[in-house]
């Protein structure tokens, strides 16, 4: 009887061992399985995102799949065509999240960027521009400010001849003579005008050049003799930032902080070295940044682009330099405020005008005027200067003032050419792109940014195709797999390019 209980007990717990083996042998079996199957999956999605756009990461430092693959026309099912190519084939998968580069105006773009730029350079590559900021900002605000005041100097003399009293032909030879007498002050450097200049002072006189621009726009003004207005133009509305895009789903992880100062400083030199402007480096007909090829771009102004958006280089040019030309205008206008000298210059000139023409008591409009109109001729020098690849002073001084008072008289006629001279240690037109890009909007850099990616990599390299909405940097797959006997296994898979 007791042998017969050993017997039965020992079946027992050799059941139970038996039972305990297989039940681990299978959660082992499960569990394997499972990683198995992660494994497949993680390693099917690193080798679809090791397919990263080679010229996008070669001529832009950004990674990202284009996720047409040649053909022009995103889909999921070909996304996950390529993932079953590498090891994922028996799976279900659905992605549920992605990510393009211009999601939320281009900020999986921008996040790539600084951190090239932060890997790449460091924050030594503006730590000198960190203090000027708020200048920049005043600088803005005085342009904007000397902007209505700039349109309305030509209504002003206007009204002030309408004022005037001519005399009749009786009084036209003493009349004459006061003109000859008030002119030649030897004090100022100003040419006597004739009866006729008087009845028009913007011909001829020292509101010429603001009539010219008035007339016919900055850049009749302000181009220097040697340099070659670029004809190119795009179509707007098929760029990114004005066409209908593919937006990304999902939820991902996003770096904050991205429009600091700091970052904005570093995306704004990322652009500077990136994309061409309309001053040539030495020995370049156009400024190319750190990319070669750029003679097939379908821009030239690319950087005047990405800062106005407009569809022609001579548009883009002219929308910039008609801003840094009331910038300056604003600092040229202060600094004569403070010159005595040149005030008695514009004096003498405004009693001679306001007294030839019988209204002596409009000398101190015409005198304000007159410092307004000096103020814009030595902005076109400026800008001639700038335009040269050379410098120019930030803030005038006696020694950096360039334009005469009597030269401020045929300024826009056509008749002369003062280009300006370099001022060591001055400012340079590079650097008031970067003054202009940090106080534009950070989205709207983006895009356009990315604009001219698109277009650069079409035209550069004949890919028709490329879209950069289009361009995945981010994924999240749902992946489910069926296990053993019909248990099945969901899990999720992240990958993105951070």
């Amino acid at each position: 009887m007791k042998k017969a209980e050993i017997t039965a007990f020992l079946s027992l717990v050799f059941i139970l061992t038996v039972s305990f083996v297989l039940g681990i042998l299978e959660v082992s079996v499960i569990h394997t399985t499972k990683n198995l199957n992660r494994l497949a999956a993680d390693r099917a999605v690193f080798s679809v995102f090791g397919e990263y756009h080679g010229k996008l990461l070669e001529d832009y430092h950004v990674f990202a799949i284009e996720g047409s693959y040649g053909t022009g026309e995103y889909s999921d099912e070909r996304l996950i065509g390529r993932m079953r190519y590498y090891g994922t084939a028996g799976m279900e998968q659905e992605i549920t999240g992605i990510q393009y580069l211009t999601d939320l105006n281009g900020q999986a773009f921008r996040e790539q960027v600084l951190q090239y730029m932060e890997e790449r350079y460091g924050l030594s590559l503006i730590r000198d521009f960190t203090g000027l900021t708020s200048r920049w900002e005043e600088q803005a605000i005085q342009g904007e400010e000397m902007e209505e005041t700039e349109g309305n100097i030509l209504d002003e003399v206007n009204d002030l001849m309408e004022s005037a009293q001519f005399p009749g032909e009786d009084g036209a030879a003493d009349t004459q003579e006061n003109q000859d007498t008030d002119f030649a002050d030897p004090g100022t450097d100003v040419i006597s005008p004739d009866s006729t200049g008087m009845e028009n002072l913007t011909e001829g006189g020292p509101f010429t050049c603001i009539d010219q621009i008035e007339k016919s726009g900055i850049l009749s003004v302000v181009m220097p003799k040697d340099m070659e207005l670029s004809g190119l133009a795009i179509e707007l509305e098929t760029q990114p930032s004005a066409r209908s895009l593919n937006t990304g789903k999902g939820t991902f992880p996003v770096r904050q902080g991205t429009d600091g100062v700091e970052e904005k400083l570093l995306f704004n030199e990322y652009v500077l070295k990136n994309f061409s402007c309309a001053v040539p480096d030495e020995g370049q007909s156009v400024s190319t940044g750190e990319n070669e090829g750029t003679e097939s771009r379908s821009l030239a102004y690319e950087t005047e682009y990405i800062l106005e958006g407009k569809s022609s280089d001579k548009e883009n040019l002219e929308s910039f330099l008609m801003k840094l030309f009331l910038v300056r205008m604003a600092l040229n206008y202060v600094y004569l405020m403070g010159d005595s000298a040149k005030q008695a210059e514009v004096t003498a000139l405004a009693v001679a005008v306001t007294t030839a023409l019988l209204i002596p008591e409009a000398a101190e409009v015409l005198k304000q005027l007159i410092l307004l109109a000096w103020a814009a001729g030595e902005s076109v020098v400026d800008i001639r200067t700038l335009l040269s690849g050379n410098r120019t002073a930030l803030i005038k001084s006696s020694d950096t003032w360039q334009l005469p008072l009597s030269s401020l008289l045929t300024l826009g006629s056509g008749t002369e050419q003062i280009d300006g001279s370099d001022v060591p240690g001055g400012i340079t037109y590079k650097d008031y792109q970067r003054m202009f890009l940090f106080l534009k909007d950070p989205d709207d850099i983006n895009m356009r940014v990315l604009d001219r990616i698109e277009e650069n990599i079409k035209t550069g390299y004949g890919m028709d195709w490329f879209r950069t909405d289009q361009c995945i940097t981010k994924i999240e797959v749902k992946n489910t797999s069926e296990i053993l006997g019909g248990i099945t296994y969901t899990f999720p898979v992240y990958f993105g390019y951070e």
